[in-house]
């Protein structure tokens, strides 16, 4: 790291006029920019005007000694990182050991040496220097990510509307070309094709918009009591129109409806379920079976969805929930998936106190699923 130890400012303090002199004669030379003080007062006073980038502090001094003069500066918020360097005559285990309690950064005894004076001194500046670059490229990391987060946020609004009224217009076309059968089967297949595609981008892009959200803070749970074994049933049907076009049938069994209720945002649960049972479809062979299965066990309303797909290897599995590897493969008909489907999944169950739970074996088929408190009966009630 090349540093201009020029630009860096010292402030030197010892109550003795020649050693003051001497430490700036030395300091100066080796061209850095020196303050000097001989006494608490007159140091504190020079710290608030000339913010110093490193404090030569000599510990025995009247009135106000090093020690406690460190533990002031350390004390305030303004001053707190200055690094300070104890010059001493004073050698023990004990004065070392207060000397960094009271917040030295180092320590060097008198008398001491030119060279190890200016070796300490140019460590200190050097890591003083790291820490203001990595504090500089976080600061500027944080804006990049800000700024990406909000870009994100702006697409996935402003595509979601024309793409949301896109499928609609496909999905009409698709149900009355099937009705009047004056279409040619290949036009057919197309259309069909493209309602499919319609559908995969606008999921991405509510996926997207709502993990955005939901990064920055703007995405907050309304909670409300529901039945799950009702919102199940509507997700069910309305992934089966998807299901249909590989042929996979989707079965459903509940326990009773009195068993499964909990307080969720239904909003972000019924996005969760989407997405389980799209990540299914995709992964399933053509004419297979989906289950879903809701069921009360203890204090918990379990959902799970059941697939004999593909599967996913113990490795892959392990990717699954890790944000930096955003882990997503090709569906078994090649359908693409962009990784985060997942990802917002575990997020809005843990926004709604529930678990997420998975288990799978290569080429046998998953089992994805989450867990979420019920609601508690009263005796009144059960009666």
């Amino acid at each position: 790291m090349n540093i201009d130890f020029s630009t860096y400012k010292i402030l030197v303090v010892d109550d003795i006029p020649t050693n003051t002199l001497l430490l700036q004669m030395m300091l100066e030379q080796s061209g850095l920019t020196v303050f000097t003080a001989q006494s608490a007062e007159e140091a504190v006073a020079l710290v608030a005007e000339e913010h110093p980038d490193l404090i030569l502090l000599d510990v025995l001094m009247p009135g106000t000694d090093g020690f406690a003069l460190a533990k002031q500066l350390k004390a305030h918020p303004e001053h707190q990182k200055i690094p300070i360097i104890f010059l001493t005559a004073l050698n023990s285990s004990s004065d070392i050991v207060k000397g960094f309690q009271m917040g030295a950064d180092d320590y060097i005894t008198k008398p001491f040496n030119k060279e190890e004076l200016l070796a300490r001194v140019r460590h200190q500046l050097t890591l003083l220097e790291a820490k203001r670059t990595i504090q500089l490229q976080k600061t500027e990391l944080e804006h990049t990510i800000a700024g990406r987060d909000a870009l994100y946020s702006v697409i996935a609004h402003d595509l979601r509307m024309p793409m949301s009224t896109m499928k609609m217009i496909l999905n009409v076309l698709n149900i009355q070309m099937k009705e009047e059968k004056s279409y040619s089967p290949e036009i057919l297949e197309s259309i069909q094709h493209a309602n499919e595609i319609s559908e995969q981008l606008f999921r991405l892009l509510d996926n997207l918009l709502k993990w955005t959200k939901s990064q920055l803070g703007k995405l907050k749970p309304f909670m409300q009591p529901f039945c799950l074994a009702e919102l199940t049933t509507a997700e069910v049907e309305t992934a089966s129109i998807l299901a249909a076009s590989k042929n996979i049938s989707i079965r459903f069994e509940s326990s009773s409806k009195e068993e499964t209720e909990v307080e969720v945002d239904i909003d972000m649960i019924k996005t969760v379920m989407r997405n389980l049972i799209s990540n299914a479809i995709k992964y399933s062979y053509r004419a297979s079976e989906i289950d879903v299965v809701l069921e009360r066990e203890n204090d918990e309303v379990i959902y799970k969805v059941i697939d004999r797909g593909c599967g996913i290897s113990e490795e892959d599995q392990r990717k699954l929930l890790d944000l930096g590897t955003q882990h997503s493969t090709y569906g078994t008909e090649n359908e693409p998936g962009s990784g985060l489907g997942l990802l917002l999944i575990n997020n809005f169950l843990e926004l709604n106190n529930g678990r997420l739970f998975f288990h799978s074996k290569e080429k046998e088929g998953s089992t994805f699923g989450f867990a979420l408190p019920a609601i508690k009966k009263s005796s009144t009630d059960r009666n």
